[in-house]
């Protein structure tokens, strides 16, 4: 990663804003519970926990061009799913639309232009009715330094067009913290004036060598991120705090050896009110459930179910911290 970045005039404000109003950081902050959900798809699991805010995934590319789409199959003006982020925030709820993902092509691969995907981004953010955007950028798409510059741009030109539009990035993370990638990214949204309320750190999937204990390795990657939100965006202890999110793959991990128990989430839990942060979130609602008898999951990481004892809607309440 590079040693440092001169933040644009007005960052350090426009980083924490969405969190402390630009406060000097005295008014404790609660963190809030936001999972990752099916945009497609509601589960009886949703609402465990009493979500503040959902995170909708995914928007991709449809194909090989600019058109946005739910997990790269459904339209974005789908009825069906339109009725679910509506449903999401009945009870006041907040719906971030999260772009990205691990699979399929994120829309800054495809689009052509700025404008052009700028107006993707805003496609989907009326079609769930959201004034809130998370970009989860991993694996190739992190890489790509041209995609990198392309979105960065679109998000500043979007975010001059609405002001209000609150803006995440979500990023794979290491007990070492951010990867030179990740940290590119973040200078990338420095130099284009990306108002960034929020860095979401994936806080799974560390490598074979780390099958140990995953709320530490959680601690620790975000102790290591958070000197480098500071020195990224000029903040200080507080703020780079509360600019800091945290997402852990409940159960089962991707990575052999990986699992995340409930133990754990109360322990990140207890992290993330100690030092303020933004908000804890988990991949995903979906999967907060036991595994029924003969379902995968035991060995490797399910699509619906958690792979570890567990009651339903368990982990939502273990992270949320009730």
């Amino acid at each position: 990663m590079r040693n440092s970045l001169a933040p644009l005039a007005g960052i350090t404000c426009a980083f924490a804003f969405a969190i402390t109003g630009c406060s000097t950081g005295s008014t404790p902050l609660t963190p809030a519970y936001a999972p990752y959900v099916s945009a497609t798809a509601a589960s009886d699991t949703d609402s465990a926990g009493s979500p503040s805010a959902y995170n909708l995934a995914f928007v991709i590319s449809g194909g090989s061009g600019c058109t946005p789409m739910w997990n790269g199959t459904k339209a974005i003006g789908d009825a069906a799913v339109k009725s679910r982020a509506a449903g999401l925030r009945k009870d006041g709820a907040e719906v971030r639309v999260s772009f990205g993902g691990a699979s399929g092509k994120e829309l800054a691969a495809t689009c052509g232009s700025a404008a052009e995907l700028a107006a993707a981004y805003a496609k989907a953010l009326d079609a769930a009715g959201s004034s809130r955007a998370d970009f989860d950028i991993e694996g190739d798409e992190l890489t790509d330094s041209a995609s990198v510059a392309l979105r960065s741009r679109a998000i500043a030109r979007l975010q001059k067009q609405r002001p209000d539009l609150k803006v995440s990035f979500t990023l794979p993370v290491m007990p070492s913290g951010l990867d030179a990638d990740g940290v590119a990214l973040l200078e990338s949204a420095n130099t284009y004036d990306v108002q960034v309320s929020t860095v979401n750190l994936m806080t799974m999937n560390y490598g074979e060598s780390y099958t140990g204990d995953m709320a530490g390795y959680a601690v620790t990657s975000a102790e290591a991120a958070h000197a480098q939100l500071k020195k990224v965006f000029g903040l200080s202890d507080a703020a780079a705090w509360r600019g800091m999110a945290l997402t852990s793959m409940i159960g089962v991990n991707d990575v052999a050896g990986e699992t995340f128990t409930l133990s754990d989430a109360a322990r990140v839990r207890k992290f993330a009110d100690r030092e303020q942060i933004a908000w804890v979130s988990m991949w995903s609602s979906f999967r907060d459930r036991q595994c029924a008898d003969g379902e995968s999951g035991a060995d490797d990481a399910a699509t619906d179910c958690s792979g570890v004892e567990q009651e339903k809607g368990a982990f939502g309440r273990a992270f949320a911290g009730s």
